[in-house]
């Protein structure tokens, strides 16, 4: 094969959409058990297109993995990883209500909140462990707005807590 059509075949494979599923594997990422309620609220809700998801902790099983605030108990580190793990909790939700992460056309919003003390400015730094796994699993051009905020106490004491709104596509 000559340079030229090297060139032509590695640019269309580039510009095609990634698929979720497909890059779950190729990432080797594995869902955890999608987490229950912690109160009287269901995790998804779908009214046309659009699936919200709430709530969605750094915990593994009904167990918080990360506790504290940032700036106090937890750095800014282990922030991003706990942002991480509650995106995969989100990840592990949207299939769980969608039979595929493949059906998600677009991730329309996230927001993220940070349990910080004191005078933390770092809250988009830890909101990005969210964030950078959800453009690794569904590509750049499927990247949210955003809103990230500072509060003073999260649900089971974890520094971090997800909100995210799908845009889904017909089965």
């Amino acid at each position: 094969m000559n340079t030229r059509r090297k060139v032509q075949t590695r640019a269309r494979e580039e510009s095609r959409p990634a698929i979720a599923e497909q890059r779950l594997k190729e990432l080797s990422l594995k869902l955890p058990t999608p987490p229950e309620p912690f109160g009287t609220y269901v995790e998804a809700v779908q009214t046309g297109n659009l699936l919200f998801l709430t709530g969605m902790l750094p915990t593994v099983g009904r167990e918080a993995k990360f506790i504290g605030r940032i700036g106090a108990e937890l750095d800014v580190e282990t922030g991003h990883a706990a942002a991480r793990l509650a995106a995969l909790n989100v990840l592990a939700v949207a299939r769980q209500h969608l039979g595929s992460l493949d059906r998600v056309a677009r991730v329309v919003r996230l927001g993220v909140s940070v349990a910080t003390s004191g005078d933390v400015r770092d809250q988009p730094k830890i909101a990005d462990g969210a964030s950078e796994l959800l453009q690794e699993v569904f590509g750049k051009d499927k990247n949210p707005c955003r809103l990230v905020y500072g509060v003073a106490s999260l649900p089971l004491g974890t520094p971090v807590e997800l909100e995210v709104i799908f845009e889904v596509s017909a089965k």
